[in-house]
């Protein structure tokens, strides 16, 4: 399959997805570049009426690592990054003037409120986020190869895990025969069965869990079409994948690795799993509603 990795696209309906770039490629920049990307991150307003060598002084390195950042957004210059910050600001502001919190980070002088504005603020745009990240014809080219597949192997780790264990369900809800593998050594066994045309699919929010990377390893080598989920489209299971499917999640103070970035997993694979039922509409649809039947004659039969 030729169809090239995802990436965290432009949305002219989205001025934020700058911002959304940059917190992609984040963890791959050079120190220096990352002093950059935490500064335009922080206050992306004021990075847009400055200057690049008030920039480079800020973040303490160079104008020439300022414009090494900004071709690794993509852009041509900093000229482009000051206009794309400028309407990412102006689409911050009018989600703050909404109402939205300021900032997803919890202070211990937040009160309750302030927890709950500031966690289901997170979730929500982890959702909206990813959704216009999400480049649409490559998550197209992740439900053929799913159709197409005599077998489905799903790999994630720790919170990852649980899910994979949704897609699994969700799949044998509808008769496609899909495995799921939690545990290093069992996942890289299950990848050395692959044929081709087979599909190992590998959930990680950073993109560099160990056991998750080398089992598509694996499946890559054995000529399975690999996919993965990752929230860093430059991480180093992107190296191994065919297909990379973005979520964007920005985490909270005591949440890191397990609720926003979670919650735009299981958006993204529910997304993946609606595809692939929609292919096969009817039997999808009666193979749901049996699975249902089932559960619920032995919810009356406790009764």
């Amino acid at each position: 399959m030729s169809t090239p990795r995802g990436t965290a696209r432009s949305d002219s309906h989205r001025p934020v997805s700058v911002l959304i770039r940059v917190r992609g490629v984040l963890p791959n920049l050079r120190p220096a570049e990352q002093r950059v990307a935490q500064a335009v991150l922080a206050d992306p307003a004021g990075i847009s009426e400055s200057s690049i060598t008030a920039v480079a002084r800020k973040c303490q390195t160079s104008e020439t690592t300022v414009l090494r950042f900004c071709r690794a957004l993509g852009l041509a210059g900093y000229p482009q990054l000051r206009i794309a910050l400028a309407r990412a600001a102006q689409f911050e502001e009018a989600d703050h003037r909404a109402g939205a919190p300021v900032t997803s980070d919890i202070a211990a002088t937040d009160t309750l409120a302030d927890v709950v504005a500031k966690i289901t603020y997170a979730a929500a745009r982890a959702v909206t986020d990813t959704a216009a990240a999400l480049d649409v014809e490559v998550l197209q080219a992740a439900i053929d190869a799913f159709t197409m597949a005599q077998r489905v192997d799903i790999y994630g780790v720790g919170a990852s895990a649980l899910v994979g264990e949704h897609l699994h369900q969700k799949l044998h809800r509808i008769g496609l025969v899909s495995f799921v593998w939690s545990e290093g050594h069992l996942a890289v066994a299950s990848a050395g069965l692959f044929s081709p045309g087979d599909v190992a699919i590998g959930i990680s929010h950073t993109g560099t869990t160990i056991d998750t990377i080398d089992a598509l390893r694996v499946a890559q080598r054995r000529g399975a079409t690999t996919i993965s989920v990752t929230n860093y489209e430059m991480s180093p299971i992107a190296a191994v994948s065919e297909l990379v499917l973005t979520t964007v999640a920005r985490e909270t103070t005591f949440s890191a690795g397990v609720m926003s970035s979670r919650i735009a997993q299981f958006a993204l694979v529910d997304c993946l799993f609606a595809g692939v039922a929609q292919r096969s509409y009817d039997q999808a649809i009666e193979a749901l509603q049996s699975t249902s039947e089932v559960v619920q004659t032995r919810h009356a039969a406790r009764v």
